[in-house]
């Protein structure tokens, strides 16, 4: 049995598939002051035997929450003697241009917690001045009665040499064993100072918390009778071990929302789609993530809390490049000082939870407008919905202010939370120079299937697929995953008479580290596969582009391949290239993989039913052009491949509901897949 749990703001998902490819779902409500209680929760929930499982992947949003809700611990840094303040002075490019009242996002570690040693090496990694280590037993004296709880050392240029950061980390390991440190390149070998050092703090700021949970989740798991080695999902769509994910917890940041957009290009490659828009609503947030010719990008320019006002904090680690919004399905509608309606980022999350939960929720919630405009039934929520409660919360706070029906205030948050996830999906597509009408849209989440067909009709998308599982399709996404690691390399070289022997040695050596990593994890020889990438530039250039690159020993074949390669890349990307300037390497990007067996996805019986046998009733829907329309309802559960229906329809299954118009169809593939035609031309 392999077992996949994902925690997310409102809810815990659990996904399981046994070794005939039989797939189960089960979904619990999040515990957010203790989240591993939400895990055991859903596993029991389940009914697998503990017993059974072999593999157990889990995805979890403790990073993300302890970063933005500031609940990570005290943490010190140790830089370079003339460093302290790279995290005060961060970068001068600010979003807010023309706000001369624009300040910087505060650091994570306050200036009097930041402090220098003497030390020095070179941009070549040779060493100028050699460690003060006279100097380290008096700062962790002054950490000490400042009550840290965590230590981060960067100094310039470890990033090719990091025997002072050794140094230092082996000293404090001496004197100072209980504390939790991160050095800098334990967690990246890519320059930039400003992120390097934020990166490390970030680290350092959630490896007690990240330790903690992981710890006790796992002890949960033991008692509960799971003796299979646990693994957890990372930022760049892979999993690792337990013991690794407590080591760089900060490679956790998006750990549960990458997980559907690996889901969504696995899914693709079964269905023979190359260019996917992945489309993910939960109860908390919208996320968004572009794949093209079956490839997830990944990017290691991540920011946390970054938008048009604030620049945000870097993480330079590899992330999923995803577009994440705070609207999902408990979204707080409210009206600003203006008198403009607004939904989200406030969320009710699973404690209120919406009105319609009963459970304290007094604001009303995109889950309350699809309630009130028949899109959502009270029969499939777990509670006793109190429907009169939910349509007063929206006639009080929102309907009277506008002096509107209260349907037709309902209609109106729904339309807010649309345009809201509408510049999302244009984000990652037509501001990047791409034509949805190329793309396909897999929706997912509790609610990705319920707005997927509005969005996708007005962002130009051809083709909607609401994927099984699709409540739970991140945790469906983890199933599929292998172990990966990336190891990105600061080695700025000109292509143009590289030192072959130089480069290749540079290569063996990433190549080596990743392989014994994964060797120290399970893995057997034959289950190790390597991709290669160069970041690459113009010579003065900013910007880089990242080229595929052959595993074998580079020869001069292969330069000029490159360059070719780099400068169709750059076009592609820019609109531009400039044959005949000198090009340069900037990183080496060595992705490991750590292949495992996966779940095959089984094609349904077909036994001949009509559309007629899955219909469970018809009830009135708002429509915003045309008002109350009776519309059909099946059942999800009761559809079979081949089965097709025209809008407007809406289809219900546990958790999720799918919505379509009536100028669009759907139909169930061989899979059990529902294929949306949009109607767009």
């Amino acid at each position: 049995m392999r077992v996949a749990t994902d925690i997310g703001g409102t809810f815990t998902d659990l996904v399981y598939s046994d070794n005939n490819g039989n797939f189960g779902v089960a979904k619990t409500h999040t515990t957010p002051s203790k989240f591993e209680e939400g895990v055991m929760n859903v596993l029991q929930k389940s009914m697998i035997n503990p017993q059974s499982i072999d593999m157990f992947i889990h995805g979890s949003t403790v990073i993300i929450n302890a970063l933005t809700e500031r609940k990570g611990v005290k943490v010190g840094l140790i830089s370079t003697q003339g460093t302290r303040d790279v995290l005060e002075i961060a970068r001068g490019n600010r979003p807010d241009l023309y706000n001369f009242r624009y300040q910087k996002p505060s650091p994570f570690v306050e200036r009097y917690l930041r402090m220098e040693v003497e030390e020095r090496l070179n941009y070549r990694g040779e060493i100028i001045s050699p460690l003060n280590e006279t100097q380290v037993p008096a700062i962790l004296e002054f950490f000490k009665k400042e009550n840290v709880g965590a230590i981060a050392v960067c100094y310039l240029h470890s990033y090719i040499n990091p025997i002072h950061e050794k140094k230092t980390v082996d000293l404090i390991k001496q004197l100072w064993p209980e504390v939790a440190v991160t050095a800098s390149y334990e967690i990246t070998k890519e320059w930039r100072e400003y992120e390097r050092t934020n990166t490390t703090v970030l680290n350092s700021y959630v490896k007690p918390i990240a330790a903690s949970y992981i710890d006790q989740l796992n002890k949960n798991m033991m008692n509960y009778g799971v003796n299979s080695r646990p693994y957890i999902m990372q930022s760049n769509g892979g999993v690792t071990t337990f013991e690794r994910a407590k080591q760089t917890p900060i490679n956790m940041v998006e750990s549960g929302p990458v997980a559907g957009i690996y889901g969504a290009a696995v899914l693709g490659e079964v269905l023979g789609e190359e260019n996917i828009i992945a489309f993910d609503i939960g109860g908390t947030t919208a996320k968004c993530s572009l794949i093209t010719k079956g490839n997830v990008k990944i990017t290691t320019d991540y920011y946390i809390e970054k938008n048009e006002k604030t620049a945000g904090y870097p993480v330079k680690v590899p992330v999923v490049d995803i577009v994440e919004i705070g609207n999902g399905g408990g979204s707080i509608a409210w009206i600003d000082s203006t008198g403009s309606l607004k939904v989200g980022p406030q969320s009710a999350g699973a404690f209120p939870g919406p009105v319609a939960y009963g459970k304290g929720g007094e604001n009303p919630t995109t889950t309350d407008a699809n309630l009130i405009t028949g899109r959502l039934t009270r029969d499939n929520f777990d509670y006793e919905v109190d429907l009169e409660k939910v349509k007063n919360a929206i006639e009080k706070k929102i309907s009277s202010h506008y002096d509107l029906s209260m349907e037709e205030g309902a209609m109106g948050i729904i339309d807010i939370a649309n345009s809201n996830m509408l510049n999302a999906l244009k984000r990652i597509s037509i501001r990047k120079g791409h034509d949805p009408k190329d793309f396909t849209m897999i929706a997912f989440g509790g609610g990705g299937s319920m707005h997927a067909a509005a969005l996708a009709e007005e962002l130009g998308v051809k083709k909607i697929i609401v994927p099984i599982a699709s409540p739970v399709f991140s945790a469906w996404g983890m199933l599929m995953t292998d172990l990966r690691h990336d190891y990105i390399q600061t080695h700025i070289k000109q292509l143009d008479g590289i030192d072959l022997a130089d480069i290749n040695l540079a290569w063996d050596k990433v190549t080596n580290q990743a392989y014994n990593q994964f060797i120290e994890e399970g893995m057997k020889e034959n289950q190790i596969v390597f991709s290669r990438f160069v970041d690459m530039r113009y010579l003065g250039q900013e910007h880089t582009v990242k080229v595929p690159v052959t595993n074998m020993e580079w020869t001069e074949e292969n330069i000029a391949e490159i360059i070719g390669r780099f400068h169709d890349l750059h076009e592609q990307n820019y609109t531009f290239k400039l044959p005949g300037t000198p090009t340069e390497i900037v990183n080496l990007h060595l992705t490991g993989f750590g292949k495992v067996k996966k779940p095959i996805l089984p094609k349904l019986k077909i036994e001949g039913k009509t559309i007629n046998s899955a219909l469970k009733e018809k009830r009135p829907v708002y429509f915003k052009e045309s008002g109350w329309v009776s519309t059909a309802v099946y059942n999800r559960d009761d559809m079979e491949p081949g089965m097709r229906i025209e809008g407007p329809a809406i289809i219900e299954e546990q958790s999720a509901s799918t919505v379509i118009y009536s100028n669009q169809s759907l139909e169930m593939d061989s899979y059990g897949n529902l294929i949306i035609n949009t109607g767009v031309k």
